[in-house]
């Protein structure tokens, strides 16, 4: 799906990766889950690109949804995959996250049942742990398309970080805060359910209303959102 002619999503509302589209390559954020492989490829092929165009893959955190298909793309490329240090674990499959109690947002069988639907229909069953990753940290700009640089955003997970792309007018989010709680279905910005940390979560936020260059903010999981970034955290405090 195209949003800008640089930027394009992979997904859907319930769970998304993108793409930032260069002269110099590809960058990817993000890599769902598995299924999303046949997704990566059909976009590419509808804006004649292909895997060897990609350059990176850069995670905005551990968790399996945001994984699926990177170590595969590692292994068939050898493109670098870089996540936060303080996540790494996340990624090789050595530490297992833990949500702080509650933090769900409160399930619905719905939007529930929809969630698992999806993931099984994309083989979030067999996600494949990295074997190898690239540890970053906060104020890293990488030698990638785009330039991104990494905004440490601990709260959701140790390493959660948003990636921004002045290029593209970009801002990729995560987890850091949700569109759409996958678990509820409530809209609207606000924090994303099974979050480590939710107070940290809410208070890194206030990083983020600094930059300038943002056109778009995009969340691992609901609709882009198109509006004024210094918004965004008073935002998501008044959505939880």
């Amino acid at each position: 799906m195209k949003l800008t002619p640089q930027v394009h999503r992979i997904g859907n509302d319930i769970v998304a990766a993108y793409l930032v589209v260069t002269d110099d390559g590809i960058t990817v954020v993000d890599a769902g889950l598995a299924g999303h492989w046949r997704d990566l490829e059909h976009e590419l092929a509808a804006i004649g690109r292909t895997l060897d165009d990609i350059r990176g893959v850069v995670l905005t955190h551990g968790d399996t949804d945001h994984i699926g298909f990177a170590e595969r793309l590692r292994l068939q490329t050898g493109v670098p995959v870089y996540i936060h240090g303080a996540d790494a674990a996340r990624a090789l499959g050595t530490q297992r996250y833990k949500p702080a109690p509650g933090s769900a947002g409160g399930m619905r069988p719905g939007p529930l049942a929809r969630f698992l639907a999806y993931s099984l229909r994309k083989q979030g069953w067999r996600t494949s742990y990295l074997t190898d990753v690239v540890p970053v940290a906060d104020g890293d700009v990488l030698d990638l398309p785009g330039s991104p640089r990494i905004i440490g955003l601990p709260g959701h997970s140790p390493g959660s970080v948003a990636v921004h792309v002045p290029g593209v007018k970009a801002l990729f989010v995560g987890d850091a805060l949700t569109t759409r709680n996958v678990l509820s279905g409530r809209t609207g910005l606000q924090p994303s359910p099974f979050t480590d940390d939710p107070a940290q979560a809410l208070e890194t936020l206030d990083r983020l209303t600094r930059l300038t260059d943002v056109e778009w903010v995009l969340p691992g999981h609901g609709t882009p959102w198109n509006g004024q970034v210094s918004e965004v955290a008073a935002s998501v405090r008044a959505g939880a």
